[in-house]
Formats: C-alpha cells, structure tokens, sequence
C-alpha cells in the first residue's frame, strides 16, 4: 500500500496566511498608534495653542523660564543634571531651527535635535547661563512670529509628533522643558536624625 503524502503547498499556505495576518495585525497597530499619537498631539499641543495668540505664547515662554532658570540655577552639579540640561537645550535649540521655516527660511527639516545640543564637556555654570539664553531666544522668536505670523495651516515637521503648526511648536517647547526640568535635582542634604553621615547617603533635593 502507498503512504499518503502531505502536499508541500498546505504547509506553505498556512505559513502564507499566518504571514499575512500578522502583517496585518502589526498594519493595524501602527495605525491605532498613529490614531492615538495624533489625537494626543490635537488635545495637548494643537487645540489649545489655536486659542492662544503669538504674544500670549511668547509670554507663556517668558514665564515658564522664570521657573526652568530657577530649577537649573538649584541644580547640583552631577552628571545626570548637566545630560538633562544639555537635553533641554538642544532640543530647544532644534526647536528655534524648525520654526524657521514659518519665517521664510529653509532649515533641515528632518535632522535629529543632537546637533544642537551643547559639547559634552559644558560644565553646569555654562548651561545654567545658556539655558537663561536659549529660553530667551525662544520668546524673542514668539514675538517675531506675531509680527510676522505665517499661516494658521502651515505646519512643521517634528520628527516623532508629526507635522505642528507653528503655535503647536511653541506650546510644545514650553511643555518639553518644564517637563524635563522638574528631573533636575539639588545638593543631597542630611536626613533629619542622621548620627553618623559618613555612613548615611542623603537623598537628593527635589527642584
């Protein structure tokens, strides 16, 4: 008696299909992602920049970097300070580049924010003073835009949100900096009761 075989092309199909639903399912997820990034972008950055005038955004910048400047000044002078403040910074920096565009220049609209970021080697008083510096930059750019004001449907790449009109990318740089900044943390002090400090370690001041 003869051994029924199996065709070769079942094993294939069902690899074929389970292929194809997988690429789906992942189609799908992208999509679903994409949907929620961009309703979140419409609901934090978008809408409630619309409502806001240039000057009165510039004036938000102005404000938030009373306290951004504040934490950077309190900040203790480790490693993790000075990467968050470079951070800031740059993407700050990157940010002022972009708008650009809404001011008739032609900047790189698809680099990443590295190239703006101070040198490694900046210690903490020289990005405490171009914090103060760059945040200004960034209302003196506010307040060009409400002389100068592109149009309400012009929009600007950001490389993970998507395109942003130019109130968005303002809004944005206020929220990113004062979101960071809060990560800055002070000189460690002595815990209250602490006998021998040599073998306690304090915990850091929140800024």
């Amino acid at each position: 008696m003869s051994q029924r075989r199996t065709s070769p092309a079942v094993p294939a199909l069902i690899t074929v299909a389970t292929v194809g639903v997988a690429a789906g399912a992942a189609y799908l997820a992208r999509t679903r992602q994409r949907d929620i990034k961009g309703a979140v972008v419409n609901r934090v950055l978008e809408r409630p920049a619309g409502r806001s005038s240039y000057t009165e955004l510039a004036h938000s910048l102005e404000s938030s970097g009373t306290y951004l400047t504040g934490r950077a000044a309190r900040a203790a002078d480790t490693h993790t300070n000075r990467e968050t403040l470079a951070h800031i910074i740059g993407i700050e920096r990157w940010g002022q580049h972009r708008l650009g565009a809404a001011l008739g220049k032609h900047p790189d609209l698809t680099a990443p924010y590295h190239a703006h970021r101070p040198p490694q080697d900046t210690t903490l008083p020289q990005l405490q003073a171009l914090i103060t510096s760059t945040r200004a930059a960034s209302v003196d750019l506010a307040r060009q835009l409400h002389t100068r004001p592109p149009n309400d449907d012009q929009t600007i790449p950001h490389n993970s949100l998507g395109d942003l009109t130019a109130k968005a990318w303002l809004r944005y740089l206020t929220h990113h900096a004062d979101l960071e900044s809060r990560k800055l943390r002070g000189t460690p002090t002595p815990q209250p009761g602490d006998v021998n400090e040599s073998q306690h370690t304090p915990s850091a001041t929140k800024l």
